[in-house]
Order: structure tokens, then sequence, then C-alpha cells
């Protein structure tokens, strides 16, 4: 798994017939700074994931990609690469809180 921030949303209106009524969402990939890791930096690319929690524009999410995305409820017979499994609440490194949610 993975965290990302939620910076979007994708409209399709022609999809596959599986599709239909999923919100795909927009991520942002986040890494926990190697320098800093107080803090995290962006990953180097955006993400179109299955919202399979209600997430929304500026959540922090826990996504899943590959076979293991098809294995989140309801996903086995769609043709997704990611999906998100969870909003975070809080992020803790090295005894320290990087995140929190709202």
């Amino acid at each position: 798994m993975f965290l990302a921030e939620v910076i979007g949303q994708v409209v399709a209106t022609k999809k596959d017939d599986s599709m239909q009524g999923k919100k795909l969402l927009l991520l942002r990939p986040r890494l926990v700074d190697e320098n800093n890791p107080t803090t995290f930096r962006n990953g180097a690319n955006t993400i179109v994931a299955v919202d399979n929690v209600g997430a929304g524009e500026g959540d922090l999410v826990m996504f899943c990609q590959g076979s293991s995305a098809r294995q989140a409820a309801g996903l086995k017979t769609l043709p997704v690469d990611a999906a998100v499994v969870a909003i975070v609440d809080s992020v803790d490194v090295l005894g320290k809180k990087i995140y929190k949610s709202n």
C-alpha cells in the first residue's frame, strides 16, 4: 500500500460498463522525505484510482495497485489498477507525528 493526497477527481462519461457509478480520484503520491523524515515529499507521478471509501480532495489516503487493487471490496471484476482503500487519520515516523487529519 502507498500514501497519496487526493488532488482532484476524474470524470469519464464514456467508460467500461462495469465502471458505471464508480468515482475516480486523481492522486499525488506522498513519500517520507529521506533527507528530513519528519516531512513528506511529492512522488513523481499522478495516479487515477477508484474511490472505495468516500475520500475527497485534500484527504490523505492509502491506495493499492495491481491485483491488490482488484481485491478491494466490490472491485474483483473491474478493470482497475489502483484503488483507494483507506482515509488516513495520522502518520507517525520515528516517534514524530508528521500528519494528522483535521
